[in-house]
């Protein structure tokens, strides 16, 4: 992501001061929970603060069982919840957002706890630091977002803030859940998500052991005339090789575009995803898509030719597919079977 707006920085004063008198009067009340619980955070936190936590743009100190949790980029908000940590402010996705305004995963979880659903409000590049002040939070967390240095010390500012360990967008999923956990004084149960996200990829992947010995790549564009293929550690690729299908040898080869989890190889190197036996991709529209099927290099890929293509219509499915934790998983698997059972027909026919 670039680098905030002069605007942010001239915020950033007033923020800071706010959030000095802010600091006074936080209080460990909790959003989504109605009883008193101060008797119960050193218990449950067993003894797990004060904690530290280092991140490529500062450290965050968390001296207490934060009960106020503001989440930013993807995945933390869900992982949070599975800990039983419901947030009271997230960041808003609204290409993924069903009619509820809220992506669906998110709301089914927050809604069956029967807990209070989260203030949504803007990230990216314009962060809404005053909804995010308004919101009191004792922790912020970001650890799998693209803040920047200057987005970060306004937000440290107002909490303790958990970034990224090394690059923006690139935390794996896995080492998410241990920092969130670990932020939450759940460090324990944190282990126990990721053993439990493993075994629900594992035993779905049990059920289709005609998955084996089946070659895939994932691609995107970015309009006509460009071609980027996911590389085997991104997530939606993870996910994919999770339920037992296997990364296509040739993406091996391809040269990382830093940062990213993946390579922009060109679409005059189509041909090289030829042994891949289906491929897995999204499209923002059907419109986009017709555009891209009809170039004569792109429409060559022999797994776009005969149809064993995965592409979601459904820009939620497509999200949560794209990133792993504890609520998205579950919801994904039994979408996703069907959606790869008739792309191997296609295979097969």
């Amino acid at each position: 992501m670039p680098s905030s707006s002069t605007r942010i920085r001239r915020q950033a004063l007033a923020l800071s001061a706010a959030a000095t008198a802010l600091a006074l009067v936080l209080s460990g009340c909790s959003g989504d929970e109605e009883e008193d619980t101060s008797s119960e955070g050193p218990a449950e936190s067993g003894g797990a603060f004060p904690v530290t936590l280092d991140s490529a743009l500062g450290e965050a100190e968390i001296t207490e069982q934060p009960e106020r949790v503001v989440t930013l980029g993807q995945g933390s908000a869900e992982t949070a919840i599975a800990l039983g940590h419901t947030p009271v402010g997230i960041e808003s996705y609204e290409w993924g957002s069903d009619d509820t305004g809220y992506l669906p995963w998110i709301h089914e979880a927050v809604t069956e706890a029967g807990d209070e659903l989260p203030t949504q409000f803007t990230g990216g590049e314009d962060i809404d630091f005053d909804t995010i002040l308004e919101l009191e939070p004792d922790v912020i967390l970001a650890p799998w977002s693209g803040i920047t240095q200057d987005q970060f010390d306004i937000l440290s500012d107002i909490a303790p803030t958990v970034a990224y360990p090394d690059l923006a967008w690139s935390t794996n999923w896995d080492e998410q859940i241990e920092l969130i956990a670990t932020a939450l004084g759940k460090a324990e149960q944190g282990t126990e998500l990721i053993s439990g996200i493993e075994q629900q990829l594992a035993d779905a992947a049990a059920t289709r052991p005609e998955y084996q010995d089946v070659s895939f790549s994932y691609i995107y564009t970015s309009g006509p005339g460009t071609l980027g293929v996911f590389l085997p550690e991104e997530q939606r690729v993870e996910m994919v090789s999770s339920l037992g299908l296997t990364v296509d040898p040739v993406v091996d080869t391809f040269e990382e575009t830093e940062g990213t989890d993946s390579a922009l190889i060109g679409l005059e190197n189509a041909d090289q995803l030829a042994e891949s036996d289906l491929v897995f991709t999204f499209y923002t529209d059907e419109e986009t898509r017709a555009e891209i099927e009809d170039q004569p290099l792109y429409g060559a890929i022999p797994a776009i030719e005969r149809g064993s293509v995965v592409a979601s219509d459904d820009n939620s499915f497509v999200t949560a597919s794209s990133i792993i934790n504890p609520l998205t998983v579950p919801w994904v698997i039994d979408r996703y079977l069907p959606q790869i059972d008739e792309a191997l027909t296609a295979l097969d026919g």
